[in-house]
């Protein structure tokens, strides 16, 4: 880093002026995103994830790929997709359950596919937060995203997020969430049917 900065630079560049200028750079993203209530707020507890993504086999938790299959993966907060020839597989980043209460662990499926989707807070959401909305529809205020892939477990999906943030923490009421870009990759390989296995 030396080599790089000239003697004048290096008189004005002090650590302390190096580290506030790297926290406030890093920090306007977040500054950027509009937080409503209802999406939840990311608190001191929430924690990024730690884990390295690795590429799976599917052999270990499908009996074949038949039709499609995707694994996610709770503790490195990751899915994977494996198409039913076998010949695409793919790694996506995800937001996991905020708590053990709220996670589900088992083996579902894809029941339903929707583009633009609209929510309703469950009555359980609604028990916990009282002043959250009771519908919101499509659009950047949607906690869904731009797809939404429901599973065969009642109030769970697969679907895409609007607040980036949450990628890659434990910060959902219950479903696994993905980039939207992400969301809509998969969502095009993936058809009704799809075995799914949450772990």
């Amino acid at each position: 880093m030396e080599a790089l900065l000239s003697s004048d630079t290096k008189t004005n560049f002090s650590r302390r002026g190096f580290i506030a200028a790297t926290a406030a750079t890093v920090a306007l993203p977040a500054v950027a995103q509009d937080d409503t209530d209802y999406r939840g707020t990311l608190s001191e507890s929430v924690r990024r994830n730690a884990s390295s993504f690795r590429a799976l086999d599917w052999q270990p938790y499908f009996s074949s790929v038949a039709g499609g299959a995707i694994l996610v993966d709770i503790s490195s907060r990751a899915l994977h997709y494996w198409n039913s020839s076998n010949d695409t597989y793919r790694l996506f980043p995800t937001s996991v359950p905020i708590s053990e209460e709220l996670t589900r662990r088992g083996r579902t499926k894809i029941t339903q596919k929707v583009v633009g989707p609209d929510w309703r807070p469950t009555p359980s959401m609604k028990e916990r937060n009282p002043d959250w909305p009771d519908y919101v529809p499509p659009g950047p205020d949607n906690p869904l995203g731009t797809h939404a892939m429901h599973l065969s477990w009642t109030y769970y999906r697969i679907h895409g997020t609007h607040d980036t943030r949450k990628i890659g923490r434990r910060s959902s009421n219950g479903c696994i969430g993905l980039y939207n870009e992400h969301i809509a990759q998969l969502f095009n390989m993936t058809p009704v049917g799809t075995q799914v296995l949450v772990i």
